[in-house]
């Protein structure tokens, strides 16, 4: 079964993070929430979370994808985080998937997750002057090689799905898609 680290920090969004965690784990894999510090996490628009455990008991654990969700301030503190930064970086030169939403590309992106690679994020969360190794598009969703990134609250399922689709393959996705019922507008 795969294992996911999903890492929430104050201020996330809570909808791109309930999604993440609720559709993965609908696909059976094996979805592991951890808190930047002790304590409940309180979401960008009020609703609070509730962390499996907190990051650094998990520092020295191997995941087969960290998925960040966005939000501000959460992307802010994931972003000036060095645990984050220094778990990201070690999950690339392992060859694993590193996946963010919204405003947490910019996480990737300080990274160096993003250089040479085209992503997508939240529209004015990142300062693509600032990355000019990175090309940026208005894509819903964006998988290139082992990084993938989406735009925000309202491709989050559609973000989710693809995690699913790389992790347990297109079958799987299909699968939990189905179940969902969604119906086009």
């Amino acid at each position: 079964m795969p294992r996911v680290l999903v890492p929430l920090a104050q201020g996330c969004e809570e909808l791109e993070a309930v999604t993440i965690i609720d559709l993965l784990r609908r696909a059976d894999i094996d979805v592991v929430t951890a808190s930047l510090q002790d304590g409940p996490v309180t979401a960008s628009r009020g609703t609070v979370l509730l962390a499996d455990t907190t990051l650094d008991a998990v520092l020295d654990e191997g995941f087969e994808m960290i998925v960040l969700p966005g939000g501000l301030p959460g992307a802010d503190h994931l972003e000036k985080d060095e645990r984050v930064i220094a778990l990201l970086r070690r999950q690339q030169s392992a060859g694993r998937y590193t996946a963010a939403i919204c405003a947490a590309p910019k996480v990737l992106a300080r990274a160096g997750l993003l250089d040479d690679k085209t992503a997508t994020c939240y529209p004015g969360s990142v300062n693509a002057n600032a990355y000019p190794r990175v090309q940026f598009v208005d894509t819903p969703v964006v998988a290139d090689g082992l990084v993938v990134t989406s735009r925000g609250p309202g491709t989050a399922m559609d973000f989710a799905l693809q995690l699913i689709e790389l992790l347990r393959g297109r079958d799987c996705r299909d699968q939990v898609d189905n179940a969902l019922v969604r119906a086009a507008v």
